[in-house]
């Protein structure tokens, strides 16, 4: 005996709502992180961008190197004062395959390293498959994270005890720190509020001063610009173009 056409009729009906719901749910968790983000740039005197292509390009390893290069979305972009002086930031959502996977940070040195230090949680699934990026190689234990590094005699002399213990502050939810040319990053879990990654911010910050201490010399000291009005300064970048 078959089953009667109304049947088929009722589950595609329950099935059509059902996905409806579903992305009406994704669509109003999208608005209201969307507005969060931008008021949280708004007060901190911060740039704010809904969508940018080339910004995740600017990097490789990491969670780049995971997820793909994908898009970034709710992109944030300042700067802010850490111990050791005033650090360029970007805060965005990483989007691949119409999917937020993580929250990136990024503080930005002033000089680039000439290795590429990967530290993933020993949860995580690190290993990948990425002919642009290998998994760089296993350097080991680094507090409770896992070291890949691209030249591990060069790796060993930057990994130190103050960068371990910088490393530890940064949480047990944030799935990989990884340095990269002149940037230390951090990929956070999505819906992380501003709050959160305010935290994240300031924990990036000491690892990047960690790596880049601050060079006294009156001569290598940049102009100051204005400033926001909790005492960090003002970014202007322009979205969408590669920087060098």
């Amino acid at each position: 005996m078959g089953i009667p056409a109304w049947v088929w009729f009722t589950v595609a009906a329950v099935a059509g709502v059902a996905g409806f719901a579903l992305l009406a749910t994704d669509r109003a968790q999208r608005t209201a992180r969307n507005r969060e983000r931008r008021r949280w740039a708004a007060l901190r005197g911060w740039q704010f961008e809904e969508t940018d292509h080339v910004l995740p390009t600017r990097w490789e390893a990491g969670a780049i190197a995971y997820y793909g290069t994908g898009l970034a979305r709710d992109v944030v972009a300042g700067s802010t004062f850490t111990a050791d002086g005033r650090r360029q930031v970007y805060v965005l959502d990483h989007e691949t395959g119409g999917k937020v996977n993580s929250v990136l940070v990024g503080v930005r040195c002033r000089r680039a390293l000439s290795v590429v230090i990967e530290l993933w949680l020993s949860t995580v699934p690190f290993q990948r498959d990425n002919d642009k990026m290998p998994m760089p190689d296993l350097l080991g234990p680094v507090g409770s994270r896992y070291a890949f590094v691209t030249d591990v005699p060069a790796a060993r002399k930057i990994i130190t005890p103050d960068l371990i213990d910088a490393a530890e502050e940064i949480g047990g939810d944030v799935t990989v720190v990884w340095l990269e040319n002149d940037w230390v990053l951090a990929a956070a879990p999505p819906n992380s509020s501003p709050a959160r990654l305010e935290r994240l911010l300031r924990d990036i910050g000491e690892l990047a001063d960690v790596i880049d201490p601050f060079d006294p010399d009156p001569s290598e000291r940049e102009e100051p610009v204005a400033e926001d009005d909790e005492g960090g300064e003002v970014y202007r970048p322009s979205f969408g173009r590669k920087q060098p």
